[in-house]
């Protein structure tokens, strides 16, 4: 008899977290477990800023998926498309080839994507930071910036070249221009014809508070940091449209920069519209055991899922994300891991015929680095800052990766920053591709869910990845 299969979708935290649970909970004799992922690394988000900023390596915030996972099978490729009357999810190999991969129970973990509005000019020229390969990028644009200010004589170009713009107050955009400005600071005494003054940091958000998760006092502390570092805050205001040399704000002032980077928020994975399933706010809804209802063995969490937040009142509600008010888990790390383990454990019971449990998670607290002593922290409800909230924050980090690799990059790479500061060189990373949204966001790549019951019912297209 042929084992359950069981197909996840997504190698981030929720997908990797449900992974190792079911490698955990299931002999390998109960079901045949495979993860499919356009990159075989598991991808530690919060700490995208410090690559940016060369503070930390790509290798020590992307364990590999095999030293992490030992039983299931890595896929390498992407889903499309789900078709959950078929029970076939269409998977895209990194070869360009199609494949109908049929499931017993699917476990979508798509992630996000960066969230973008009608801004002419926007895919074309901004660069995000939510990918290895952006984050890469962008440390050597950022560079790359400084040495062409250097050698020009013109003095507008240079002010352009020296101007640098980050969209987005929350934890992405606050931490990337902490970290970005740290970088240019320390940077530019090396260069003799470049004044450090010359360098013009802007962080804009369309929120009138920066960071409202954090609390009103913390948030102004945070405000503090960066705007003492030389960063020009402009709260309640927003892009409104993007040129090759220009962005323009909503506030009616026209920015000259080569630099765009965007981070105002996420979005859920063009994936979920394929399915044709109740959504809420784009995310698929799911019940309070995280299964998608209506819809045979297939399970949602992580950032395309909207799981009920049980913890926060969403009890009241019977855990029915759909219900008008109900509160949903907000898409952090901490919950995604936490919603992976439950899934695992949730798809064990139902191949077993056994009762599932919901997930239920309360908040443990949000961690912000600033870059060196600066740092915010609210664990537990306890608001801290300076160097307890430091410790507290890269603590936590270290203890969130998945692999002791990794760990000992991340913290040998602290210490290394903290005693001997940085070296400020441009690798050539992708020196003949734009890392602009448009090009690495692929949100063009998803076919329509009536495309997607085609290609699952084409029996020229094969059956197993």
């Amino acid at each position: 008899m042929d084992r359950p299969r069981v197909f996840i979708v997504g190698g981030g935290f929720a997908g990797v977290r449900c992974a190792l649970g079911l490698e955990r909970e299931l002999d390998d004799s109960e079901a045949e477990i495979s993860l499919v992922t356009p990159d075989d690394y598991q991808l530690y988000l919060p700490l995208l800023p410090q690559v940016a900023s060369g503070v930390l390596t790509p290798e020590a915030v992307a364990p590999a998926l095999r030293r992490v996972l030992r039983r299931t099978r890595i896929v390498p490729g992407t889903a499309i498309g789900v078709d959950t009357d078929a029970k076939v999810c269409v998977v895209r190999m990194i070869t360009g080839e199609l494949v109908n991969q049929r499931y017993d129970c699917l476990v979508l973990t798509p992630g996000s994507v960066t969230r973008t509005f009608d801004i002419p000019g926007l895919d074309r020229r901004a660069r995000g930071m939510k990918t290895l390969a952006e984050a890469a990028y962008i440390r050597d644009h950022v560079i790359a910036q400084l040495d062409l200010a250097a050698v020009t004589h013109d003095e507008a170009e240079r002010a352009a070249r020296l101007r640098f713009v980050v969209v987005g107050g929350g934890y992405a955009g606050t931490e990337s221009v902490a970290c970005l400005q740290r970088l240019t600071a320390a940077a530019a005494s090396r260069y003799r014809r470049i004044d450090p003054r010359w360098i013009k940091w802007h962080l804009v958000d369309h929120s009138p508070k920066l960071m409202p998760e954090l609390g009103d006092r913390l948030g102004r502390k945070a405000l503090a940091i960066i705007e003492a570092r030389g960063t020009q805050v402009s709260l309640g205001v927003s892009v409104s449209d993007v040129s090759e040399r220009t962005v323009g704000l909503t506030d009616g002032r026209s920015l000259a920069t080569h630099t765009l980077i965007w981070t105002a928020g996420v979005a859920a994975s063009p994936l979920i519209a394929t399915l044709g399933a109740e959504t809420v706010k784009g995310r698929l809804a799911v019940g309070a055991d995280l299964r998608v209802p209506g819809r045979d063995g297939v399970f949602a969490l992580g950032d395309a899922a909207a799981v009920p937040d049980l913890a926060a009142g969403g009890a009241r509600h019977h855990g029915r994300a759909c219900d008008e008010g109900v509160p949903l888990c907000p898409p952090t790390a901490q919950h995604a891991m936490r919603q992976g383990r439950r899934a695992a454990s949730n798809v064990a019971a139902v191949l077993r015929g056994r009762p599932t449990r919901p997930y239920e998670h309360k908040n443990l607290g949000l961690v912000v680095d600033l870059g060196g002593l600066d740092a915010l922290a609210r664990p537990l409800g306890v608001e801290l800052s300076g160097l307890p909230a430091q410790l507290v924050t890269r603590g936590y980090h270290l203890a969130a990766l998945r692999t002791g690799n990794a760990r000992m990059r991340t913290a040998a790479s602290w210490l290394l920053d903290a005693t001997t500061g940085n070296d400020f060189f441009r690798t050539g990373y992708l020196s003949g591709r734009h890392a602009t949204l448009a090009g690495f966001e692929h949100t063009g790549d998803y076919p329509t869910p009536e495309r997607v019951r085609q290609l699952a019912a084409d029996s020229s297209v094969p059956g197993e990845c």
